[in-house]
């Protein structure tokens, strides 16, 4: 326990030896010092899972991501320690809140760093759901872009593809129309257009010969239908219609799973709106709050020791500062004398040489 005390003695960025001496104030630089070592724990895990999104895929991301967490931890811990252990509780208030005005900036600038990777992790389901949706409807967008330029491009074989189907219907409707006619012809069906009298008869004839021409016509017209439509279907894929396709969900899963951290980080954005674009509270405030939540967790030692009465320890601090300016002050107006009475003895010198030299001439 008593190595733990210390561990956290030093994260709080705690003189040991001054500390020690003054047990009432342990406890208090004990919960800043397990605040700020959490802190850096934190970051470590943000950063380390943040540059696992950047390198995923590759043999070693889990090597660079242990790595860069490790650094990115200490690196937020070290600044941690001095923006906490850099507050002067021996000032007066006004000048302790405008010291730590810009560190409380800082720490909040901290806090929003650290937070939106473990958002990422926390939210990883949702965002999952969200970026599935965003690709289907990006693919469904794209293959209409296609089909767009490729109607613009292909205007007039497209239209005369079109007639053809047109009139390729109109005449299967006249032949059907035709058949009829000829049936009741034959069995003497009396209409506007049959003579009723049931027989194979000249009439019948001629609306058989016409049949058949019309049955010709419509083969040769299926004909071109089918090489215009091979003609088409040639050119969708040369422009690539023909392998867009829409994703399946396995597809989907899969691009999910390996989505980068900027579209992770947009998606997570994109939860605090509803599909028709309308704002989704519960959500959004779920966001803010976890964001809040650490935020305040980094601002959280600044704001122990402001809130925290003078103790002895920092009285024993103050008088040891005092201490060390005395002796400082006191070495150097040493220095200045010392090096006063050098310049003597060298003035001194040189004046006794000068007096020789006049003898000696």
């Amino acid at each position: 326990m008593s190595r733990i005390s210390r561990f956290l003695w030093f994260c709080s960025g705690a003189h040991l030896s001054t500390l020690e001496k003054h047990p009432t104030d342990h406890n208090k630089y004990f919960g800043i010092g397990a605040t700020i070592f959490f802190t850096g724990l934190f970051a470590a895990l943000s950063g380390g899972y943040a540059m696992y999104f950047v390198f995923k895929g590759g043999d070693f991301a889990w090597l660079f991501a242990i790595f860069f967490g490790l650094i990115w931890g200490l690196a937020i811990f070290n600044m941690d320690r001095y923006i906490v252990g850099s507050l002067d509780k021996n000032a007066s208030s006004r000048k302790q809140l405008l010291q730590a005005t810009p560190r409380i900036l800082l720490a909040i600038m901290i806090g929003i760093v650290i937070s939106r990777p473990l958002e990422l992790r926390i939210f990883d389901k949702e965002i999952k759901e969200k970026l599935k949706v965003s690709y289907l409807n990006g693919q469904r967008s794209k293959i209409d872009t296609l089909n767009k330029a490729f109607d613009k491009k292909y205007t007039i074989e497209l239209g005369k593809l079109s007639d053809l189907k047109t009139q390729r219907d109109s005449l299967a409707a006249a032949i059907k129309s035709d058949k009829q006619k000829l049936n009741y012809e034959i069995f003497g069906n009396k209409t506007t257009e049959t003579s009723g009298v049931m027989g194979y008869g000249p009439y019948a004839k001629r609306k058989e010969a016409e049949l058949k021409q019309r049955e010709q016509n419509l083969d040769t017209l299926t004909a071109d239908i089918r090489q215009m439509e091979k003609f088409v279907d040639g050119r969708k894929a040369f422009d690539g219609l023909m392998t867009e396709k829409l994703y399946t969900s396995k597809q989907l899963d899969s691009l999910s799973n390996v989505a980068g951290f900027a579209d992770r980080n947009w998606a997570l954005g994109q939860l605090s709106f509803n599909a028709d674009g309308s704002k989704d509270f519960n959500t959004a405030m779920a966001v803010t709050f976890i964001g809040l939540l650490f935020i305040f967790f980094e601002c959280l030692p600044v704001f122990v020791k402001l809130m925290s009465a003078r103790g002895s320890y920092d009285h024993a601090v103050e008088n040891e500062e005092a201490v060390q300016k005395h002796l400082s002050d006191k070495d150097r107006d040493m220095e200045i004398t010392v090096a006063d009475q050098i310049q003597d003895t060298r003035v001194g010198i040189r004046a006794k040489q000068r007096i020789d030299e006049l003898r000696d001439v």
